[in-house]
């Protein structure tokens, strides 16, 4: 990975260091830029991270190219600008809260919830949901990576868990009951698609290299979708031995129009999620410039 500081020149020939997870949409989205078969696209240095550990990477400066949650943008956006494709929004894709037993969610007052980050997009939906649905709030938070928490859940080591990815898919494996759909109920109260993965790179690299990597993630999701079977072999790599169907169905539900381009719709559904959370002290509060593509010079100060 590459280990230039933030504000250090890039050479225009060495590798762009890039940190996304293992999971299918994020294999399926780089594979073409990763193996160089976009034309013209720098190269890349991939780390294979745990939206957790992007997240943190993000927030000391690490890496010039990052996956992270749109929780996590208040907090970054002075160093990083985000681009306006690649990343992960949708309709039926939200996170679940899943329990061993049926139960109400008022039942989970006082009790230990599984997330797989305190600064995921996936968790900052569970507070707002959580602030109407479970009077008094829950008790303990436990951070643990999502292929984790499942089997936690199962083995009763947590009351209840947060989940995301393929989580949807095979839960009921698990003998699990899904106890709320974040996504369902961010879409009832505001008729937004869901946010939930962001793509982000150093404004330090300027403008021209920004522009140049927001194409190069464009062209590369055009290129999987023109032709699937050329990334299967990375998807299914890195897929953690899921089921190929499973990982078509994940990367069905989370690449779409937006992964290609935010559009409107995608930037309204971003602030909103963090106007919302600004309003209940849960996120810094961000200027109207900050979502901007191509980025203002200078940061957000």
């Amino acid at each position: 990975m590459s280990t230039e500081g933030p504000g250090s020149p890039r050479n225009a020939a060495s590798p762009l260091s890039i940190a996304f997870s293992p999971c299918p949409n994020d294999t399926f989205v780089f594979d073409a830029w990763a193996h160089g078969r976009v034309p013209g696209a720098p190269p890349l240095d991939v780390t294979f991270a745990d939206i957790d550990v992007t997240n943190g990477m993000a927030e000391r400066g690490e890496g010039d190219v990052l996956k992270v949650s749109y929780a996590i943008l208040p907090w970054v956006l002075d160093e990083y600008a985000l681009l306006p494709c690649g990343g992960a929004l949708g309709r039926g894709c939200g996170p679940l809260v899943l329990t061993r037993e049926p139960v109400e969610p008022a039942a989970l007052k006082g009790r230990t919830v599984a997330v797989p980050s305190e600064r995921s997009t996936a968790y900052l939906l569970f507070r707002l949901w959580a602030a109407e649905a479970v009077p008094g709030g829950v008790g303990e938070v436990v951070v643990l990576p999502f292929h984790e928490i499942m089997p936690a859940v199962r083995a009763g080591r947590v009351d209840a868990g947060l989940v995301i990815h393929e989580a949807r898919f095979t839960y009921q494996e698990y003998g699990l009951h899904k106890l709320a759909d974040m996504g369902e109920h961010w879409e009832h109260t505001t008729g937004l698609p869901i946010p939930l993965g962001a793509i982000i790179a150093r404004r330090s690299l300027g403008l021209e290299t920004l522009t140049g990597i927001a194409e190069a993630a464009r062209e590369s999701v055009r290129m999987a979708w023109d032709d699937p079977e050329a990334s299967r072999p990375y998807v299914l790599e890195h897929a953690q031995e899921m089921d190929p169907a499973v990982a078509d169905q994940h990367i069905g539900l989370y690449v779409n129009e937006f992964t290609a381009d935010l559009g409107e719709d995608g930037i309204a559904a971003v602030r909103g999620l963090l106007t919302r959370a600004a309003a209940e002290g849960l996120v810094p509060a961000l200027p109207d410039t900050a979502l901007a593509f191509p980025p203002p010079p200078g940061g957000l100060g």
